[in-house]
Order: C-alpha cells, then structure tokens, then sequence
C-alpha cells in the first residue's frame, strides 16, 4: 500500500476502459474518465474526449490511468458500527464463530496472553445456532477457564453477552439485578445466573466493559479500520448507534474529529446517534460537525430484537415457539416509539429504526405515515435531504412491500444476513413467511430504493461478498445453497452496486452529493483491477481493488496499479 497522497491542488483526471456511474437504469459498464478538481468532479466522459471542450484539462494536471481497470463511485456503508468494528479488528479483542462452546473458551488463549493480568477479555462472533451441539453457552465453562479474570464474549448479531462469573461480579450482577427495559439477565431452574444477558441488558454494561481501553488506543484502532475500509474501496460509512444506556451509544465523534484535525480520516462519515425524547445531542453534532468529512445526519433507534434469539418482533408467534405466545417483542412501547419519531419530523429530522420482526416493520411504517400525515416531507429541517429508513428488514407481512415507496422510506439491508443461519428462518418462522424475507427483487419492482451495508462487526466490510449474496442469495464462503435461496429475489449486479453507492448515500440523506460519478458530486472513487460486468457472478470476489480516492485524495493504491 502506498502513503495516503493528494494531488497538492492540481487537477486530477481518473480513466479507465471500464466504469459504472451508478445512475439510475445503468445497465453496465462503459468506457469512463473523471475529472476533478480540490475534492469535487468537474466532469465525466468517455476517455478519448479528454481534453476535449466537454472535459477541459488544465495544465499540470495529474493523469492517473489504469489500463485494465474498472472505475465507479466508491462504496459507501449504510449500516455499521464503527466503535465495535474497530475495536474487534484490533489487537485489543478477537472476533471469531468458533466450533462449540468449548471451541470458543479455548480462542480465548491468545487474547489471553497478549491482555495484561486481569485486564477483560472481550470477544465477538459466537452463534450458538451454527455449533455442534446448538445449545447455549453458560458462565461454568468460562469459569473454568478464567476463574480471576473477567471474560465477555459479544454474540454474533450484537444482541448477546456470555460472561464469566467474574465478569459478573465485576459488573454488580446478581440474581436479583433488575435488568433495563427490553433485556434480560438469563437465570436456569434453581434461579442462579447462567452468564447470558440479553438485548439492552447487553448493550448497558458494554461502556463499562470497554473503559478499560485508552484514548489513544481507540483512535489507533479507529486509524487502522479506516485503512482497512479504503484497501475493500470503501469511501463513506453510515456510523449507526448501538445504544448502551441514555446518551451513551457508542458514536464517538470526538475520536472522528481527532482523526479529521490529524488529517487520518480517510473515510467519509455519517452519525447517526440515538432517538431519545432529549434531542440536543444531534442538535450540537449538527453545529460542530460541518466538514464534507464528517456529519450528523439523524437518528438511530431500536425497536425490536433479532429472529434467532426469539426477540425480533412477529405478528404471529415463532414456528419454533418457546411458549404460547411467543412473538417476540418491541425494545419500546409501540406508542412512545411514534412520539419519538412525531418529534423527529416535527423538527426535520430523518430517522433510521431496527426493525427485523414483521409487527416492528408494520408498526414503524404505521408511525412514519403518521409523522408524513401530519408533518409532510422533511423539507423544513435543517438538513432537508435528511432520510427516513428502516434497518435490516427481515420478514413482512405481504401488504407491508407496498407502503415503503409512497413513505419515501428507504430499505437499509445487509445481503450477508441472508446466509448467516442456513434454515433458520424455516425453523423460526416456517415455510409459508419464508417467501416475505430480504425481497430485494420484489423491493426493487415496487419502486423502493434499497441501501447495502454489513451491519459490522455482525458481518465483514468487504463489499464484494455482500455483492456476490445480492447477485446469486447464495453465501460468500461456502457457495450455497446450490441455485440460490430464494432466487426469484436475486438482483443485477447493475442494481447491487447502485444500492451500495447511490443507494447508502441516500440513506445517508447525502444524495445530492456522493453515490454516483456525476459532475458536482464528491470524488469518491474506486478502481478495481478487472471489469466487474465481464465476470461470472462466482468470479466477483477475485477482483481486487487498484485504488481507492475519498474526495479526490488516493487513499489507498495496490502496487503497480495505475500508469501516469
């Protein structure tokens, strides 16, 4: 990788044999050069018309080619959290799946020696769906293990914690905490504390697990996952917030503008704290944070769980049921949660909810028509292109696919969730609503635009295998199932790339300046090392990218990858 470069103010002319502008009805890829000037394009054309009356070149100017390569916009995030992503790429956590529970205590050895005595050591990635046997973990094993050192192992989808005995200790739990709204302390038959705590119980005692990392190590870790975003030829994130306790949700914008006053933000940011009935917080976000780099764009919040731990929010009760009844449940009062986003309009302000379950995907779209009914459009904000979206969408209920395009509401999905559990949604939600689940096709008929993210640290940033999921529904690793799950909803790859281009920046209520190759837009660009059209969809994750251009700086190049 070379050293993060600019062009020292000169203008810079990108070309290519190939390229994809994300506009809409772009079928394909077409010979492409991009001219651009400070961090904005100045104009977009076909090669040999550079120079050209239509594409000017000043002199001086810098001519960065790439003979075999393959330009578009670069990939924007719509859907990740930034501070647990950052923090399970570095060296002061793991990130694994593991094979078992006893598989999982025993990755824990490396962590372990490299952590200083009694320091935590907190983990991510277990799914207890994918082991053999498929049970619940439980403190015993990791007591075992580390019986003086406290141990927190994040589950996979981030709703879940397994601690130790003395994590619990350390955290003040007992069989007699009363756990916060909308999570639970896990308890066996004899009451005593199995090690699992749930939801926003989970999400509570993160800040006092992860105090114990410095300043500068979370903005070397922040440091290092930007790098890693610009070598995948990702340019923009959505930082979405994972909310731990009222005014604590882990979107750190003063690790962001240190990193911005360093001149180490190589990617372009946009926050998303937490919807809470106290609206200052993104009020001051909104004041300081001005720069083309680094914005507050809205709102995040919760409204159910997820479909394998039985906390995603149904109409009907699960196949699987645990109990009679057993539909899940909204992370708040359905009624509280439409005065939250009635607040959000009033004062101009998008708004992106969870909602996995059908019932929470029906019940927010009942409060976004609501706030449209009485506030309209939101015109009048402050940030007017600001955008309402609903994350993640798993399963509706069929009459449902039709209200988002009329609302405006855009679907922000992640094509890797798709795979993550092979027959889980038969075995939670049964045959007869598998058809209603991640119908990006359908999605895309009816007129709804669709926003491609990874939820990270849930799946890997690396686009291209979220791509490849979209273009085939098989997954990325393993190539199945054969022909596909649910094919009739398969994508083009046309249409894949504007979801993570044109589409994330919409969600990001930034369309009308990043997501496409068009003059005026910001030159976010990414080269890749082949045409990304001319190859079977189960040839998409051998490209690599050339080089990746966050506002016309190259932040990242492979080596050997372009020729002036």
């Amino acid at each position: 990788m070379s050293e993060v470069s600019a062009t020292n103010g000169a203008q810079l002319v990108i070309q290519a044999p190939w390229g994809f502008r994300a506009e809409p009805e772009e079928p394909g890829a077409t010979p492409l050069a991009v001219g651009i000037e400070g961090d904005t394009i100045l104009w977009v054309c076909p090669p040999e018309a550079v120079g050209s009356e239509q594409a000017p070149v000043a002199e001086g100017a810098v001519i960065e080619t790439y003979p075999d390569g393959f330009l578009m916009p670069g990939f924007h995030d719509a859907h990740l959290h930034y501070f647990h992503s950052a923090l399970y790429h570095s060296p002061l956590a793991e990130q694994f799946l593991g094979r078992s529970e006893a598989d999982c205590v025993a990755r824990l050895a490396p962590l372990a020696a490299r952590r200083p005595e009694g320091a935590w050591l907190l983990t991510q990635g277990w799914r207890e769906y994918r082991w053999d046997p498929p049970v619940l973990p439980s403190k015993a094993s990791l007591d075992a293990a580390y019986p003086h050192q406290p141990v927190a192992m994040y589950s996979g989808d981030a709703h879940t914690l397994w601690l130790n005995s003395c994590a619990l200790e350390q955290l003040g739990i007992t069989a007699d905490s009363v756990a916060p709204e909308g999570g639970s302390y896990d308890v066996d038959d004899q009451g005593e504390l199995t090690g699992i705590v749930r939801e926003a119980a989970a999400m509570a005692l993160m800040p006092r697990i992860v105090a114990q990392f410095s300043r500068e190590e979370l903005l070397e870790a922040y440091r290092d996952f930007a790098t890693l975003l610009n070598q995948q030829g990702v340019t923009a994130v959505c930082d979405v917030s994972l909310m731990a306790l009222p005014g604590l949700d882990f979107v750190r914008d003063d690790l962001f503008a240190e990193l911005e006053r360093q001149g180490d933000l190589t990617v372009r940011v946009s926050l998303f704290p937490t919807l809470l009935e106290e609206t200052t917080r993104l009020d001051d976000l909104q004041a300081t944070l001005t720069s083309p780099l680094l914005q507050a764009r809205g709102y995040k919040q919760f409204f159910d769980g997820v479909s394998s731990q039985h906390t995603a929010w149904l109409h009907e009760p699960y196949s699987n049921a645990n109990f009679e009844g057993d539909c899940g449940r909204p992370t708040i009062d359905p009624e509280a949660m439409t005065q939250l986003v009635l607040k959000a309009a009033e004062e101009g302000h998008g708004v992106r909810v969870h909602a996995i379950g059908d019932e929470a995907i029906h019940g927010i779209l009942d409060a976004y028509e609501q706030g449209r009914a009485v506030y309209g459009s939101l015109e009048q904000g402050a940030h007017p292109t600001e955008q309402l979206t609903i994350e993640h969408l798993e399963n509706f209920q069929p009459a449902d696919l039709d209200r988002l395009a009329p609302l405006d509401v855009v679907a922000s999905v992640q094509p890797r969730h798709i795979t993550l559990d092979p027959g889980g949604p038969e075995r939670d939600l049964g045959e007869a609503r598998v058809p209603y689940m991640w119908p990006f096709a359908t999605l895309l008929a009816k007129g709804v635009i669709l926003a491609f993210g990874t939820d990270s640290p849930v799946t890997q940033t690396d686009p291209l295998p979220a791509v490849y999921t979209a273009v085939t529904r098989k997954d990325a690793d393993t190539h199945q199932p054969e022909g596909g799950w649910l094919p009739a909803e398969a994508i083009s790859l046309a249409d894949a790339l504007r979801a993570y281009t044109a589409g994330s920046a919409q969600a990001a209520g930034r369309a009308q300046d990043l997501g496409r190759l068009r003059p005026g837009m910001k030159a976010d660009v990414v080269v890749f090392d082949r045409n990304l059209f001319a190859l079977d969809p189960e040839e998409l994750q051998e490209a690599r990218v050339a080089a990746t251009y966050v506002g016309g700086r190259k932040v990242y190049e492979a080596h050997n990858a372009a020729a002036d």
